[in-house]
């Protein structure tokens, strides 16, 4: 891992579910600003659990989290997340509405060309392909001002040629000059690890050491 200072930090961060399973037991994270960072892990082990906290879709019943930035959850299933009817509509519903019009539509257009659809800001959603969806929900995050994107199995659902371009998208915004974003990235393909900065195995609810993604991937290969 890169040195200080860290830009996500979590300590011993514990979270159960109101049936009382245990989803995250004394869970440690520290992120760098910038990379791309990948977590695998079975089923229950607590990784979406993770991102919906660091999100703050949950709050941690103990522990501390502290983070730099602004973080935006992307979901596996993009039609989860895609609100409304057109591109430009969707993007505009993440952008402070008491910025000035002008200044809102260059960031909606700014976003869409980030993530290859540039032109598209009137196209209907639903004539959208699952891996240009996938890239509008990440521009969305874009658009909102994030620099922390949180992940969750994103290219599940989607095409061997849509999983290449997410990843290679995601992998360029994590190296951009203007500014590197942080993503953690969820995934049950060992392969998308030889793409990462760094990859961790996280089980019962806690993240073991960060290793190189080939490290890993040989590692639960042997399993």
């Amino acid at each position: 891992m890169h040195p200080d200072p860290p830009f996500l930090v979590l300590k011993g961060i514990h979270y159960s579910w109101p049936g009382g399973a245990k989803a995250l037991e004394g869970c440690d994270l520290r992120l760098p600003h910038g990379g791309l960072w990948m977590l695998v892990g079975r089923n229950g082990s607590g990784k979406s659990s993770l991102l919906r906290l660091i999100a703050g879709l949950l709050s941690p019943q103990a522990g501390e989290l502290h983070c730099q930035g602004r973080s935006a959850l992307v979901f596996q299933n993009p039609d989860h997340q895609l609100l409304l009817p057109s591109c430009g509509s969707e993007l505009l519903l993440g952008i402070d509405p008491r910025l000035p019009e002008e200044l809102r539509l260059q960031r909606l257009e700014a976003a869409l060309e980030q993530v290859g659809l540039a032109g598209l800001r009137e196209r209907p959603i639903h004539g959208l392909s699952g891996g240009q969806k996938q890239r509008l929900a990440i521009a969305a995050a874009l658009a909102s001002d994030a620099d922390l994107l949180l992940l969750d199995e994103p290219t599940a659902l989607l095409d061997p040629d849509s999983q290449a371009e997410v990843l290679a998208l995601i992998r360029a915004l994590t190296a951009r000059p203007e500014g590197p974003l942080t993503a953690l990235w969820i995934t049950h393909r060992l392969d998308e690890l030889a793409q990462c900065d760094g990859a961790a195995l996280m089980e019962q609810g806690r993240i073991g050491p960060w290793l190189s993604g080939s490290a890993l991937a040989a590692q639960l290969a042997r399993r």
